[in-house]
């Protein structure tokens, strides 16, 4: 029976250490709240250009419009394969097939043909190469090209850099008001992130050279990346 009191007594004697731990208090507001919105912008070179390209084809009828769309994107994605551009930055974004017709006044519409599609998006890594790998495209059977959109690969590096210049910001705007007001910033009360965004590149993209080796030419120019925060801060 002693024992078992004695393990009892000890369980009981730890009850009360468990329940002591309470979540800490919040410090109440003693002054003005202060709530700002501070953006943190860098430039990076783009790295990546996503460009759709597609073949279009059409035909009397419907099966010879897809053989020959068919045998003509082959020929696209095997020049790709010879640019050295991976399978993994080549996606089929759409295929379709649809009839044309002739539309005379008074008349029913009058079947024609068929229009044939097949459109891919494709990443390129070394945007150098970009336009030279564009003309290779059109030689072999590509009549449709759009884009490209620049981009970063990996933005994250560049976007802390943004968080870092927005929390400098946000802090010198705090110190900025309250010696406006005749206060001090007494802490930082929250933060929280909101949208990042990229800015487009403010170049034209695609251009043709006038020379007699005319080719594509793909100017990468620079994009901007931004991270805004929303702070609070107290001032006395």
């Amino acid at each position: 029976m002693r024992p078992l009191l004695l393990a009892l007594a000890l369980t009981g004697a730890a009850i009360p250490a468990a329940a002591s731990a309470q979540p800490v208090a919040v410090q109440p507001l003693a002054g003005t709240r202060l709530d700002i919105a501070a953006t943190g912008d860098v430039s990076r070179v783009p790295d990546v250009a996503v460009i759709s390209t597609g073949v279009v084809t059409r035909a009397a009828s419907a099966s010879e419009a897809l053989a020959q769309n068919a045998a003509r994107l082959d020929r696209v994605r095997a020049a790709l394969k010879r640019a050295g551009v991976a399978d993994r930055d080549v996606q089929t974004s759409s295929v379709s097939l649809n009839p044309d017709y002739v539309y005379a006044d008074r008349q029913p519409p009058q079947l024609t043909g068929y229009q044939a599609s097949n459109q891919l998006t494709l990443r390129f890594r070394d945007i150098r190469n970009t336009g030279r790998i564009l003309d290779a495209l059109v030689k072999e059977g590509a009549n449709q090209i759009s884009g490209p959109n620049l981009t970063v690969d990996r933005p994250e590096t560049a976007l802390d850099e943004a968080r870092q210049k927005a929390l400098t910001v946000g802090r010198a705007r705090a110190e900025l008001y309250a010696r406006s007001l005749g206060l001090r910033v007494v802490r930082l009360l929250a933060v929280s992130e909101g949208a990042r965004f990229d800015n487009p590149v403010p170049v034209v993209a695609m251009a043709r050279r006038a020379e007699s080796d005319a080719s594509t030419a793909i100017v990468p120019g620079e994009q901007q990346l931004s991270v805004t925060l929303q702070m609070s801060f107290e001032l006395q």
